[in-house]
């Protein structure tokens, strides 16, 4: 029978809680995510389930799973839309929904521009206005 060891390493223990402050942080963006990838994140965040265990009821391999997760977790915890929301005073009813569409769903420009119906060039201009004004603004941020 093992025995658990009484003394942990400290990294152990500074790997697990940032592991759970991560868990956190997508407990808390949860909410910004609509459809199924709301779906999959609460299966995956809240109730523990594994990627094959999530595979197996939404009918698609497990690789793909695990890659449309992990593309998820990566636009949640980048910080990119939360940028926006933090500047939404300074940017446009278009320029948030091209932002949301852009940083959290993960939608091409060209995707975009046929959804909200505009040119590929009318939203990449948009996004490279989101940027200089979100950049702008946390440059601002960062020297007071």
């Amino acid at each position: 029978m093992k025995r658990i060891h009484v003394n942990i390493p400290e990294e152990t223990l500074d790997v697990k809680g940032r592991r759970r402050g991560g868990i956190d942080l997508l407990r808390r963006r949860l909410n910004l995510l609509a459809g199924t990838d709301k779906v999959l994140m609460t299966m995956y965040v809240e109730h523990e389930n594994s990627f094959r265990q999530i595979a197996r009821v939404c009918g698609v391999s497990e690789s793909n799973v695990a890659r449309r997760i992990n593309g998820i977790i990566n636009r949640l915890t980048d910080g990119q839309y939360m940028a926006c929301l933090r500047n939404r005073d300074k940017l446009s009813r278009w320029q948030l929904a091209v932002a949301k569409d852009y940083f959290l769903i993960g939608l091409s420009m060209r995707k975009i521009a046929g959804k909200r119906r505009r040119s590929y060039y009318n939203v990449r201009d948009t996004l490279n206005e989101i940027r200089s004004i979100v950049n702008a603004s946390e440059r601002r941020a960062g020297s007071c």
